[in-house]
Parts: structure tokens; sequence; C-alpha cells
């Protein structure tokens, strides 16, 4: 899947100079925005809803919010954190939706890649589900992302240590598991 390639992200200033953009009117900011922002979004939705179909509902919805939210961001040189709080409550809301409706679908995370076996599918999966949120969200940030330990702690207002302690953490849990 296009998203899911192995993406580093523009320095805090350049997107703070999108979503500055865009409250102004520019309505290529948004598009550059995206480009810059998406594949990080989709992974961290995909880590919280673990369906790829609702995780990029939640892109897009994600982006539609930041478009229309825009005049009133404030830069505190963390844009990637206001646009994934954005995203995380949107996941939220739609886990909630998905649960109403007793529709809630867990379809794997190896959904990223259709030549992986089902088997495979369900490994990842038993794999995935004895992280926490936290874990699952740096190991697909991460593993399936291809995003740096830097630039993760930069997305989810982290210590690096704390990152890359998660990280090693949940491998050693994931490998437990198999």
């Amino acid at each position: 899947m296009a998203l899911l390639q192995r993406n580093t992200l523009p320095p805090s200033g350049t997107l703070d100079g999108y979503i500055d953009r865009m409250a102004k009117g520019d309505t290529q900011a948004l598009e550059q925005l995206y480009r810059a922002a998406a594949p990080g979004v989709y992974a961290y939705a995909l880590s919280i809803l673990k369906n790829s179909h609702d995780a990029q509902d939640v892109l897009q919805d994600t982006f539609l919010t930041v478009h229309s939210s825009a005049a009133s961001y404030r830069s505190q040189e963390k844009p990637m954190a206001w646009i994934l709080t954005i995203a995380k409550n949107l996941c939220y809301k739609r886990l909630k939706e998905l649960q109403r409706s007793g529709t809630a679908s867990l379809d794997g995370f190896a959904l990223v890649d259709n030549r992986v076996s089902t088997d495979d599918k369900l490994v990842i999966e038993a794999c995935m589900n004895v992280l926490s949120d936290e874990e699952r969200q740096i190991v697909v940030l991460h593993a399936v992302s291809g995003f740096k330990h830097r630039e993760i702690a930069r997305m989810l207002s982290l210590p690096l240590s704390t990152v890359i302690s998660k990280y090693h953490r949940a491998l050693k849990k994931m490998k437990a598991s198999l």
C-alpha cells in the first residue's frame, strides 16, 4: 500500500508553514501537508483501529478537520502532535461508532501487504494484540512505515529514550508470544 512506504517527516517548521498557509487560504498547502504527514497519520490510525479501511477513512477525515481548523491552530512547534491528536480523537470516535453498530472488525495489520498469507496475518495480529496501544503505535510507525525513532518521538510527543525502550520492549513481548 502506497501510504505505508518509508517516509521521513519534514522539519516541524515546514508543517507549521503549511498549516499557516492553509489558514490564509492557500489551497496547495493542504496537498503539501497531506503528502508530508499522511503516511504517519495513516500508520497511527491503523495502529489504533487495526483495520485498513477505517484507517483510510480516518486519514481523510483528519485532513478535512485540519483544513477546517487551520485558522485556530496555534503553533507550539509540534504540528504533527496536533495532527495526531485530531487523528486519535477521530479513531476513538470511529471505534465507538463501530461498537454501537456491532460491526467492529479487526481485519489485522497484515492487510497492508496482500502478499502475506492468511496464516501469517493471524500470527501478526496475535503478536500485535499482546502490545499496549502505545507500543503498537510505535511498532507500526517504525517497523511498518519506516519512521525513525526520533520522528516517532516527535509525532507522539514522547522522549526519544521512551520510544526506543517501548519499541524494544514491544519486540520482546512479540517474540515471547511466538
